[in-house]
């Protein structure tokens, strides 16, 4: 059995005029991730780790973010978010945690082997230029941008999310009909569409993409 490594995502947050912000990287056009805008965050590393897997992951998110943007914070300051366990489908797979804290005081530095751009930007206009063409995502980040557009502050967000149960989406892919599905959606175990079924799923065979969860 083949193991799948370990990765983990910090969502750095900010106030911004009537929303919150939160930081972007532009990957290079590269790798697995190539051109796509993307939280801080890489694999765990043997110095990330300690007896529990979250708190390894919690110190790869600090990591890989201090080394990709030159902003540090504290572990301890990190509230869990989700945790991602990738489709079959994917060449290159991790399983990812997501974390999100407020970004601490400082410029951001980025380090060009691992991105070639930086910007901080409201999620609403995220998803927006998404659905344009103009941003690449993935769906874990996109998926992370619909969640906190609930939220109108940072201080919001970390107390909902703190009040939260750690969302977990084991993600099945259905390329044909260009859906990527979570368990909860009737289509998850491969039964088929009811006009009244239940749906955790996002359409991702077109732009703009579509969440549906009822």
């Amino acid at each position: 059995m083949t193991v799948i490594p370990t990765a983990a995502t910090l969502v750095l947050m900010r106030d911004g005029a009537g929303a919150i912000e939160v930081l972007l990287l532009q990957r290079p056009d590269r790798g697995a991730f190539a051109g796509a805008w993307v939280f801080p965050g890489g694999k765990v590393e043997p110095v990330d780790r300690v007896d529990d897997e979250e708190s390894t992951a919690r110190n790869a998110a600090v990591r890989e973010t201090a080394e990709e943007s030159g902003l540090v914070v504290a572990p301890d300051a990190l509230v869990p978010l989700s945790h991602w366990s990738p489709p079959e489908q994917l060449a290159t797979k991790f399983i990812t945690w997501f974390f999100v804290a407020e970004a601490p005081e400082g410029e951001v530095v980025v380090q060009q082997s691992e991105a070639v751009a930086a910007r901080w930007i409201r999620p609403a206009d995220a998803l927006k230029q998404h659905g344009a063409g103009t941003l690449r995502l993935f769906p874990p980040t996109w998926v992370t941008l619909d969640t906190l557009m609930a939220y109108p502050t940072v201080d919001a967000a970390l107390a909902g999310i703190a009040r939260h149960e750690l969302r977990r989406y084991a993600t099945k892919q259905d390329p044909q009909r260009g859906l990527a599905i979570w368990a909860g959606d009737e289509a998850y175990d491969g039964l088929p569409d009811t006009e009244e079924g239940p749906r955790h799923r996002l359409h991702v065979g077109s732009l703009p993409w579509r969440f549906e969860h009822r």
